[in-house]
């Protein structure tokens, strides 16, 4: 079987819904499973909800509908007639979630956070599914919450590999073309759970890993796998091909068109991914497999934005040994920080993190127990793969001030604060 993986930029109107289809039609869509995201931004509308709801502001029924009419408005582009089924399990869809918010108790952000965003993959799913059935592919709709089992650890679930596998080999068995959400799952309360942000790549390769896939591609709004993000680059490049191990890297440091986690169960199974335009489809685009070496080898840039730069030193200025690292690493993780760069020297430790849970205060609070700490906020890491001078040159001489580099055979990082 195959996996196809469709993000929210492929299906973010009812046109894109259509070259959902023309790619099928393109690529044949027998023994194919179907992984698509929330159409468009609606994640970030559903977010929004969320943050409402927690604000005690009752706009977040008002923004839930009017994500509901969106998506009715690309229900009626897409079927011109018998839409009032379709329109009535979307409805059951977003009942059920202002059911939950009604009744619900639980002051755990994350956890309510995971029962409202999931809903944009459920939506989407649906008119798909529905709409490719009435252009005569018949399918089957898969709720990936039954499917993909986790932990409680909502908005970046771990999963269960054994019962997952064992549940997609039962459900996928008999069937030729599945469409099912990328991003989710369930933990062992029923409750559903999130993979994390740009997480449907993921999903991909859970059920490519299960179902011993004959390969994974995901569709992009890109030619492939680019050196660069365009949005912030300029004459970027296609890589035509790239090792797992490379590409594990390049996700590592935060490249956006491969999920992190997405990579390694394919490579343990040596499952092939690529990476093609959904608006091109008989382009190559980029491979990515074992041992391959990165086509055209040239310096690879990644950008993250809005980071905080930690400085520690020791209040007394002894030296940072390892029982401090070993303190510092457990408040990291106690407070859910992402760790994005590390230095230390004899009396200092810097930290590059990104405060996605937003608990730095906390966690500045519980450093300055025992460290000096100076804070640094707004600044962006640049991490330059194979890199040379030029590219070098190209990060230095930008209008900003260094704060911490860091190079390794490969590798070169910045800290930045821009001007």
């Amino acid at each position: 079987m195959r996996v196809f993986k469709f993000g929210g930029a492929s299906v973010k109107d009812a046109a894109g819904v259509i070259n959902i289809l023309s790619v099928l039609k393109h690529t044949g869509f027998s023994e194919t499973l179907i992984v698509v995201s929330a159409m468009g931004k609606t994640t970030n509308a559903l977010e929004e909800v969320v943050k409402n709801y927690f604000d005690e502001n009752s706009r977040y029924l008002e923004d839930l509908e009017k994500i509901k009419q969106n998506h009715y408005q690309i229900i009626a582009e897409l079927f011109q007639q018998d839409s009032a089924q379709i329109k009535e399990n979307i409805d059951q869809l977003f009942e059920e979630i202002i059911i939950f918010l009604n009744h619900n108790n639980s002051k755990d952000y994350s956890l309510i956070y995971d029962q409202v965003v999931s809903l944009g993959e459920l939506v989407s799913t649906t008119i798909i599914s529905n709409y490719i059935t009435s252009q005569g592919i018949k399918n089957r709709w898969l709720d990936a919450r039954k499917c993909i089992k986790t932990d409680s650890y909502y908005r970046d679930a771990n999963l269960d590999w054994e019962a997952t596998q064992k549940i997609i080999l039962k459900v996928a068995d008999g069937n030729s073309t599945l469409i099912s959400q990328g991003f989710i799952g369930s933990d062992s309360k029923g409750l559903t759970t999130t993979l994390g942000r740009e997480g449907s790549d993921y999903s991909a390769a859970i059920f490519a890993y299960a179902l011993d896939a004959e390969s994974v591609t995901i569709w992009k709004d890109v030619p492939g796998v680019l050196n660069a993000d365009p949005r912030v680059f300029k004459d970027t490049q296609l890589l035509r091909q790239i090792s797992y191990r490379e590409a594990i890297e390049l996700a590592y440091y935060g490249a956006s068109v491969i999920h992190p986690k997405t990579l390694q169960p394919l490579q343990r199974k040596e499952i092939p991914l690529f990476v093609k335009s959904f608006e091109n489809p008989a382009d190559e685009g980029t491979s990515v497999s074992k041992g391959k070496t990165l086509e055209p080898l040239v310096p690879c840039f990644i950008l993250k934005k809005d980071q905080t730069l930690l400085k520690l030193s020791s209040l007394d200025f002894s030296f940072i040994v390892e029982e401090n690292i070993s303190e510092i690493f457990a408040l990291l993780h106690k407070f859910q920080m992402r760790v994005e760069m590390i230095q230390n020297s004899a009396i200092s430790f810097s930290i590059c993190i990104y405060n996605k849970y937003d608990k730095l205060e906390g966690l500045l609070e519980a450093l300055a127990s025992k460290f000096k700490v100076k804070v640094v906020d707004g600044v962006s890491l640049y991490t330059i793969r194979h890199f040379d001078k030029p590219a070098i040159n190209f990060i230095k001489n930008r209008d900003a001030k260094v704060l911490l580099e860091q190079r390794t055979l490969k590798t070169a990082q910045f800290v930045i604060k821009e001007n």
